[in-house]
């Protein structure tokens, strides 16, 4: 089987989109039932899960270009600091739109969990090709 690093970097992509596209749909379904306080934790759950997603494919990128002996597009120090610095920003978002929101909990696992659901699409998409 034939999978480089460009088709690993579309494959985050097409998943990164999935995280936007469901995000704001389930939102949306969320919002007319629960309320907009649990659509925003939603929100807060889908933009976790991008971000996260988008700081793996930097990390993977960056580690794939060391493998290669070839020039990463960012220093490792960047990346590396970049990677930790969102991990502890989104602790914080993750603490405040609990303390502050007073949202549904199962929706922000929900948004949280839109990654694995992305990533999976994406995984059996890889299979059936």
């Amino acid at each position: 089987m034939e999978f480089t690093d460009a088709d690993l970097k579309d494959a985050l992509m097409r998943a990164l989109r999935t995280i936007v596209l469901l995000g704001l749909g389930l939102a949306v379904a969320v919002g007319f039932a629960a309320g907009w306080r649990s659509a925003v934790m939603l929100l807060v759950g889908a933009m976790v899960s991008a971000t996260g997603l988008y700081e793996w494919q930097q990390l993977i990128s960056l580690i794939n270009a060391k493998l290669d002996n070839a020039r990463s597009p960012r220093s490792t120090v960047w990346v590396v600091t970049m990677f930790f610095f969102r991990l502890a920003l989104a602790a914080v978002i993750l603490y405040a739109s609990v303390r502050y929101l007073h949202g549904s909990l199962y929706a922000l696992i929900a948004g949280l969990g839109l990654a694995m659901i992305a990533l999976t699409i994406e995984a059996v998409r890889l299979v059936r090709s």
